[in-house]
């Protein structure tokens, strides 16, 4: 029998959280009742086989919770058709007592569900930066996501690698203190942008966006040519939107905002890959 109490993180054991200024309330569970009702669906969809195993999400989270984690956010997909109670949703956890420094970013995992048959359980290592209130998903190497279909023990399989990810947050910091200590030279930025523009846009950047501006940090905190500072800057400018740009007709506009949350993984990680890739060639 799984016992979740008996797979306590060692982090669950301190006296203290060294920096648990930066941490967000706690989720209650009336409040992600009404904001993500898709937690705590009932059943999955009518259209599915007999071998999908249903555990509603909200297992999961109260799973997670017992073993030493926190949720700090949560949001799910609009959906034009089909019921709410089954549409993707996605929820953002830290550990209660975190130890683990990474810059100005604290360590998260990202869970991502539906029962609509869409999708697996998904698992990621985050940071999130307090000073932006920006998100981000780490995809790299070890950090690779955890898929868990809708068979057999999802519950055990989920929060066995939950304390597994969570255990390897002490590998973040060096590759974020590699980051900000390497420059990129103009050219490099540059380069990271047009490869940054082509995961967001592919062949179809929209008229009047000139590149650079990308470049431009919305604080001082993200003023710098180091890797770090660049990647933050150009992720929250192309996750957040407020590009501006001028459209064919002359009138000036922005990018908008990423807002699904499939394609707001597929950003974050792509560019996380984008960041790490000057690291291999350095």
């Amino acid at each position: 029998m799984f016992n979740v109490h008996s797979s306590l993180g060692v982090a669950e054991s301190l006296a203290a959280a060294r920096y648990s200024h930066a941490f967000s309330p706690s989720f209650e569970t009336e409040r992600l009742r009404a904001q993500v009702p898709a937690v705590f669906a009932s059943s999955p969809s009518e259209h599915l086989r007999s071998t999908y195993t249903f555990i509603p999400t909200a297992k999961v989270v109260s799973a997670l919770h017992d073993v030493g984690f926190q949720t700090v956010a949560a949001r799910q997909a609009r959906r034009r058709r089909g019921s709410s109670e089954h549409a993707r949703h996605l929820l953002r956890f830290r550990r209660r007592f975190e130890t683990v420094e990474v810059g100005d970013a604290i360590p998260e995992l990202v869970l991502s569900n539906s029962h609509d048959g869409t999708s697996a359980y998904q698992l990621r290592v985050g940071l999130f930066r307090p000073v932006c209130a920006n998100g981000l998903m780490v995809a790299m190497g070890t950090f690779g996501a955890l898929y868990v279909a809708h068979r057999g023990d999802v519950l055990e399989r989920v929060v066995v690698g939950a304390l597994e990810m969570s255990e390897r947050f002490a590998e973040l910091p060096s590759v974020v203190s590699r980051m900000a200590w390497t420059t990129l030279s103009n050219a490099q930025r540059a380069d990271f942008v047009t490869r940054a523009l082509a995961l967001r846009y592919g062949d179809t950047v929209p008229d009047g966006l000139r590149p650079e501006r990308l470049l431009l940090p919305k604080r001082d905190e993200d003023v710098g040519d180091d890797l770090w500072s660049v990647f933050n800057v150009v992720q929250e400018w192309l996750v957040g939107g407020g590009v501006p740009r001028i459209a064919p007709s002359g009138r000036r506009c922005s990018t908008r905002g990423i807002r699904a949350i499939r394609e707001d993984v597929r950003l974050n990680t792509g560019l996380w890959a984008i960041a790490a890739s000057y690291l291999e060639a350095a």
